[in-house]
């Protein structure tokens, strides 16, 4: 391959399983350069890794070196990837807050190439709120996370927090050095995030969605070489690098949006949890209570346009269009109806009320509903893996139609 990857091991007891990356890697012909923490030291020895690497293995920040006039800019500076594994909760927690006190975590900083993390911990420290939230963190920068394994661990408990197993993480490298670039040359238009709906100068009318489906589908669109448009509602998250991001309010501006750059995308993924009405007449001045706070408030709502329906109708001869239905009841019934209603090629249909599927959640469990009424069912899985499996599919109806 020709090409160069950063092995950051932390101080975890799966460190010494790292050994045997290291050596497939070079088997392969991909040049490594290991960088151990201290702690990491403690669990396996630095000769191996430089036996097995066939280079220095670099643990220390104050060393001085022959190869590189500033150490930790240097080495940075070769590498295609950068992968940690183990990452412990603790090397997390400093790459999420930006901290540089040994040598890897300078180089995480000055580090321009893609970052893998592979964490492997204690169940309890995986599932810790903190960690969670540092990882979530991390994925909004473009971070990549590799699901750590579920099993016995070292500390006698069964749970997740077990390193993912080596030919599953060196797959991710070799991927993640040669992705897959089936839609060069595509355009793909992304909806996302939440609308929001004024009911008055102060208040309005949203959902739960957070965007991260939509974000993740644009983010995947983009590693395989599309050109991306991403029209989002609100969303605390980061928009891809790379993509024309265009932030909308309401449902209304949405459509507009949408609407504009229609004729100019090969593909158009409506991932956005758009609301289904809106005021009827907004109110130009907050609405007060009344003193006793008893009286109802009454509120006219009248629907929003629906944007797939309206995109729909003026879809043009081999344009890809592929819609969500957000359901709690009548699942397949009802996303059936959209599929044919809103003119998509097919539909990801998911029941929200499920553990681990829909809004606000890392995961999602989906259905895949085609035309022709074939039906695909996914186990749960991170919405990053959705987004891969709903861009393989587009990917297959481009090759079927061509």
């Amino acid at each position: 391959m020709g090409r160069t990857v950063g092995i950051g091991i932390t101080g975890g007891i799966a460190a010494y399983k790292i050994a045997e990356l290291v050596s497939k890697l070079k088997k392969n012909d991909i040049d490594v350069v290991v960088i151990m923490t201290e702690a990491a030291t403690r669990f396996i020895s630095p000769l191996t890794m430089r036996t097995l690497s066939g280079r220095e293995v670099l643990t220390s920040l104050w060393e001085t070196s022959q190869e590189w006039k500033v150490q930790h800019i240097g080495i940075a500076e070769e590498l295609d990837l950068l992968v940690i594994a183990p990452a412990t909760a603790n090397f997390i927690a400093k790459m999420a807050y930006g901290l540089a006190d040994d040598l890897l975590s300078t180089i995480v900083l000055a580090n321009t190439a893609p970052v893998l993390v592979v964490p492997s911990m204690n169940t309890n420290m995986f599932l810790n709120p903190i960690v969670q939230d540092n990882m979530k963190k991390l994925q909004t920068f473009g971070y990549r996370f590799m699901d750590p394994e579920t099993g016995m661990l070292a500390c006698g408990v069964s749970g997740v927090g077990r390193l993912p197993e080596i030919d599953d993480i060196y797959l991710q490298i070799k991927n993640l050095l040669t992705p897959n670039q089936d839609l060069a040359g595509k355009k793909v238009m992304v909806n996302a995030g939440t609308t929001y709906e004024d009911i008055d100068p102060v208040r309005f009318i949203a959902n739960r969605g957070t965007g991260k489906m939509g974000y993740c589908i644009a983010q995947e669109a983009l590693n395989r070489g599309a050109e991306v448009i991403l029209v989002s509602g609100k969303s605390h998250l980061v928009p891809p690098s790379g993509c024309k991001f265009v932030e909308v309010w309401g449902a209304e501006e949405m459509c507009e949006a949408m609407l504009c750059c229609q004729d100019d995308c090969d593909i158009i993924i409506g991932a956005a949890a758009v609301g289904d009405f809106r005021i009827a007449q907004m109110m130009e001045q907050k609405l007060k209570k009344d003193n006793d706070r008893s009286e109802p408030l009454i509120i006219e709502l009248v629907g929003t346009t629906d944007i797939l329906a309206t995109l729909g109708e003026k879809k043009k001869p081999g344009q890809i269009m592929v819609g969500f239905a957000a359901e709690t009841q009548n699942l397949m019934e009802n996303a059936n109806k959209k599929l044919h209603k809103k003119n998509l090629d097919f539909i990801v249909a998911n029941d929200v009320t499920m553990e681990g599927a829909g809004f606000a959640v890392d995961t999602n469990i989906v259905t895949f509903i085609d035309r022709d009424g074939s039906v695909n069912s996914l186990p749960k899985m991170s919405k990053e893996d959705v987004a891969t499996a709903i861009i393989d599919k587009v990917v297959a109806l481009i090759n079927y139609m061509e």
